[in-house]
């Protein structure tokens, strides 16, 4: 038995049937050369028969049925590997679209909670001779930050190398990795010191908040189409755009890649708002998830991850003043976190976040102004080509979670010279969500021509 932290355990709380509390990801590949028909399921079997799974992926509640469920894990000690990691074809003509259809399915269906929280499903027929993996892991046993970095942890840069080791196993020789610096006593005592310092910090955070117009507040962001109940049913789109395209702004603009990310999003919005007929006047407020992990800690699991409130400007028709107003914001928020330790940063953050809490109670999301509008983060991933058992990586597009008030989510990893793009949207409130698709890829030309970074 494991106790369970507050973090993870409230994404259990949280979880429904409309409200699924798993992130996910789907990997695209190439096939090396020379693989014959027979190569996803060689490496399938292989997978299946050799695996022992790591200690994170045979965590599970210690009973679903009851409050210790949320309290407590325990180890699955017979894990049915040939349950978690599956495979499955795709109906012709095994395109994009297909695979994306398919993916959005799995997304928007709960995980079993008598069995550890996760799944893998190797997926086959595209027409163009690729493979995919799409993955699922629960938010209480990873957030997305630590989901990629395993991810990455399954790749090699060698492309000859035909035995890499996928996330869940456990690899031979692999000691864990031991859980911040000094005694527990030291730790206990610099946590007491952190709580302790956080009244001040609240009431500095705010003040310098209500002083930087730039900086938004909670519960101050208007209501929109995206901000209403949800149901249980999943969209997913995804599409690349190369880096160089975003770095050309930044060097026109003194801005970062990030900024230009969030400007190119918040075009997007504007313009999908705009086609529904339904911007508001007073423009969106996005959540930027802030990871506080440091090395090798995703291993470990759970959850650490701050929140910086991010004025978009999507009320600013014109690209290059919406970027400039997004990253004064940014750099507001960055500002409010500065010198504090990460307990200050998550306990300041929550102030962000906790109103999304009371999402659940029946009219809460539909009646009242939204913490936020939608999350958009941003999660670093691998800087040169990748591979698994010789398959090239193409692209790693992140699945997340939608909430009652929360019904649009945009996440994005960096890939090898490319930034791709991953959109989850309730199937009910987000119509045509593909359509967000071509909204970036205009918010992101109107950017650079505004900027003069043709």
């Amino acid at each position: 038995m494991q106790l369970m932290p507050v973090t993870d355990s409230m994404f259990l709380l949280m979880e429904s049937r409309e409200h699924p509390m798993h992130v996910g990801g789907l990997q695209l590949f190439t096939k090396p050369d020379g693989a014959g028909e027979d190569y996803v399921e060689s490496i399938y079997r292989d997978l299946i028969e050799r695996a022992k799974a790591a200690r994170l992926f045979r965590k599970r509640p210690m009973n679903p049925v009851n409050t210790l469920g949320q309290a407590l894990w325990t180890e699955d000690d017979e894990l049915d590997l040939s349950y978690h990691v599956r495979r499955s074809a795709l109906p012709s003509p095994g395109r994009v679209r297909e695979l994306l259809e398919l993916t959005s399915r799995w997304h928007g269906t709960l995980l079993d909670r008598h069995r550890p929280l996760w799944e893998t499903h190797f997926v086959e027929g595209l027409s163009d001779d690729r493979f995919a993996i799409y993955t699922k892991v629960h938010h209480a046993v990873l957030d997305g930050v630590s989901a990629l970095r395993l991810m990455q942890n399954a790749l090699t840069d060698d492309p000859s190398v035909r035995d890499c080791y996928a996330p869940w196993e456990l690899r031979p020789g692999k000691k864990p990795s031991r859980t911040g610096g000094g005694s527990l006593w030291q730790r206990m005592t610099t946590m007491a010191g952190d709580v302790a310092g956080f009244g001040p910090t609240a009431v500095r955070a705010l003040s310098e908040a209500m002083r930087e117009h730039s900086v938004p507040l909670p519960m101050q962001a208007p209501r929109t189409m995206f901000n209403v109940s949800i149901g249980g049913a999943r969209r997913f789109a995804a599409q690349s755009w190369p880096i160089e395209s975003f770095r050309r702004i930044t060097r026109a603009t003194g801005s970062t890649v990030n900024d230009v990310v969030l400007a190119t999003c918040a075009g997007a919005l504007r313009d999908y708002l705009i086609e529904h007929r339904a911007l508001p006047t007073a423009p969106l407020t996005a959540m930027v998830p802030v990871s506080l992990r440091r090395g090798d800690a995703a291993a470990e699991g759970g959850n650490a991850i701050g929140a910086i409130l991010v004025d978009l400007a999507t009320d600013e028709p014109d690209p290059a003043r919406r970027l400039a107003r997004i990253a004064a914001s940014m750099s507001g928020g960055k500002r409010l976190f500065a010198g504090l330790s990460p307990l200050q940063v998550l306990l300041l953050s929550a102030l962000n976040v906790s109103p999304l809490s009371l999402a659940p109670i029946p009219g809460v999301a539909d009646h009242t102004r939204p913490a936020f509008n939608l999350v958009i983060s941003n999660v670093p991933g691998p800087r040169r080509p990748m591979y698994f058992n010789g398959a090239k990586l193409d692209g790693v597009y992140p699945a997340s979670i939608c909430l009652d008030g929360q019904a649009l989510n945009i996440t994005l990893t960096s890939n090898n010279g490319m930034l791709d793009f991953g959109i989850t949207g309730c199937r009910n409130s987000v119509p045509h969500l593909q359509r967000m698709l071509l909204h970036l890829d205009t918010a992101l030309s109107e950017l650079t021509t505004a900027t003069g970074a043709n």
